[in-house]
């Protein structure tokens, strides 16, 4: 009646998703990990594209238990330290996240917490302080959505990793786990007093796209290389 198109411009409001789905044509889905609907869209056809032109492989995984986990943990960090790298740690609750980082402090490791709280430039300063040395661990609850990549980091902890939900789906844990594979001395700790689905699938895929790097690697005499990449300051600009 008024010569719009779509409804969404007559409501004067941004397509819904629905609405914008049955309007795409041949579509690129790009994803280092997909999720059901993106396969489910693509009839599990998909191009796997898990080789690094650095040789670097998925870290390995170990498993710890879960009851006396914050001491082990301290005992890691303090030999990560030692090597001049880096440690990510992700807990499930704020509350968890703080008394944690309060426990390492006292116990004398160089260390911050990050959480939504926190606003994006702080945010920013916290990372450039972590990749320059200023603290070695950062304590967070959900660290993959902050699409952190510090070649720095030798060591991903993720505690309570056998406690099922969003933060520790097969997914999350594969996102997570993949902050240490940006170091060639890269490793991940789960602690955890039990097997769960997630866990078993998380640690199957990574095995399997650090044996195809292996085979890789071996194959065209790749020697494994960490990432070097620069530390900018973004506040400064």
């Amino acid at each position: 009646e008024y010569g719009f198109r779509l409804p969404s411009c007559m409501d004067n409001r941004p397509l819904k998703f629905q609405e914008w789905d049955t309007m795409r044509t041949q579509t690129i889905f790009v994803s280092a990990t997909p999720g059901p609907w993106e396969l489910q869209q693509t009839s599990g056809e998909f191009v796997d594209q898990v080789i690094r032109p650095t040789g670097l492989c998925d870290p390995e995984v170990q498993i710890k238990p879960a009851k006396n986990q914050v001491d082990h943990l301290l005992a890691e960090c303090k030999e990560v330290a030692k090597k001049n790298f880096r440690s990510l740690v992700t807990t499930l609750t704020k509350k968890i996240a703080e008394d944690l980082t309060e426990y390492l402090h006292e116990n004398g490791v160089k260390v911050r917490y990050m959480h939504s709280d926190i606003d994006t430039l702080e945010r920013i300063e916290i990372m450039r302080d972590l990749r320059m040395g200023v603290f070695d661990v950062l304590v967070g609850i959900n660290l993959l959505r902050e699409g952190l990549d510090i070649p720095e980091c030798a060591l991903v902890a993720i505690l309570d990793a056998d406690k099922e939900g969003f933060l520790r789906s097969e997914r999350s844990l594969i996102q997570t786990m993949g902050r240490a594979a940006r170091n060639l001395e890269g490793k991940v700790i789960l602690y955890a007093d039990k097997k769960t689905k997630s866990i078993e699938k998380a640690i199957g895929e990574t095995d399997r796209r650090r044996k195809l790097q292996l085979q890789y690697n071996k194959k065209n005499n790749i020697n494994a290389t960490s990432i070097k990449k620069g530390i900018s300051d973004i506040l400064e600009s």
